[in-house]
């Protein structure tokens, strides 16, 4: 679980009438039953498997039955299609994302091309793996200086919430955000850095979305500290955009949900040049942040459809699919 969301999802299942079992993964791999009244959870309770191929949930000799997972998790191993893939071999039904649309989003190389092979237009960007960059270190440097000028952000492929990312401003500093981003695996981006406004969109299964909606931060780009730790960063929905250009957007993310196999729930995310190249693709995220103030359940308030209500149709999506 991803603890604060997975607590305000937890509260708001309960608003609705559900019965839930937290369940928490610790740094190690281990599932426990987390306690409810112990704030924000922690993976630290009673330890419980999910018994493959039954499905049944069990600790020690006891069997928790259930009927839907809700996957509040965030990143490798939980947002990129393993758990879900565990979940598909066992038969039970879960929120959002398949196997497939987790993975493509994920890796942002994958979800930019699928996009672009639509017609939506993505931020400019190279990838580079550690080989070749080993091999080359300094024709890899002019390489990109030459295609995407400066500066250029470095993120890992396949990570979230701004993790391992660093904006580069000048050639002497590449080799170190290189390393950083590879410390996270051995396929990086680099792209361009574009002079535009961070616009989100809330997309539900069956053609539904809620936004646009704005990240407005002082720190110049929406990095870990500012989404995290600044409290001037903030979130506003709807975003100040003409009407045109605000169904553009719904739109455009509609059509990158379909391109990479989206199901049940997702925010599209846009980087947008007003007087320039308009909306520009950046990413999907699969399960966006889920607390109260997050851009997602924020942009389906403001569309009518409160934080318990939100909570309540994803789950009865999730059962319908069986």
């Amino acid at each position: 679980m991803s603890c604060v969301s997975a607590v305000s999802i937890y509260d708001a299942l309960v608003e609705a009438d559900h019965r839930v079992v937290p369940v928490g993964i610790d740094r190690v791999g281990g599932w426990h039953i987390a306690d409810p009244g112990y704030r924000p959870f922690h993976a630290s309770g009673r330890s419980v498997r999910l018994a493959v191929p039954d499905g049944v949930l069990v600790s020690g000799d006891d069997e928790i039955a259930f009927d839907v997972v809700f996957p509040v998790l965030h990143g490798p191993f939980g947002e990129d299609g393993t758990v879900q893939g565990l979940l598909e071999l066992v038969g039970t039904p879960y929120v959002g994302n398949g196997v497939l649309g987790s993975a493509v989003a994920m890796d942002k190389d994958i979800a930019k091309r699928l996009v672009a092979d639509r017609g939506i237009p993505t931020t400019p960007y190279r990838v580079l793996r550690r080989r070749d960059v080993d091999a080359d270190p300094a024709g890899t440097a002019r390489r990109l200086v030459d295609a995407l000028g400066l500066p250029v952000f470095v993120k890992p492929s396949a990570l979230g919430s701004s993790v391992g990312i660093t904006r580069v401003d000048s050639v002497e500093d590449l080799d170190k955000a290189l390393a950083v981003a590879f410390g996270f695996g051995d396929k990086i981006l680099v792209e361009e850095a574009i002079d535009g406004r961070e616009i989100e969109v809330a997309v539900l299964e069956g053609g539904r979305v809620a936004g646009p909606g704005e990240v407005i931060t002082a720190s110049g780009w929406y990095d870990y500290d500012a989404k995290y730790h600044d409290p001037s960063s903030r979130f506003e929905t709807p975003a100040n955009l003409p009407d045109q250009r605000a169904a553009e957007v719904r739109e455009l993310a509609l059509a990158a949900f379909e391109a990479l196999e989206g199901r049940g729930l997702a925010r599209v995310d846009f980087l947008y040049e007003a007087s320039g190249r308009g909306f520009l693709f950046n990413e999907m995220n699969t399960m966006p942040g889920f607390t109260p103030i997050s851009g997602f359940p924020k942009m389906w308030e403001a569309a009518g459809m409160s934080y318990p209500e939100l909570c309540n149709e994803l789950v009865e999506l999730a059962l319908g699919r069986g």
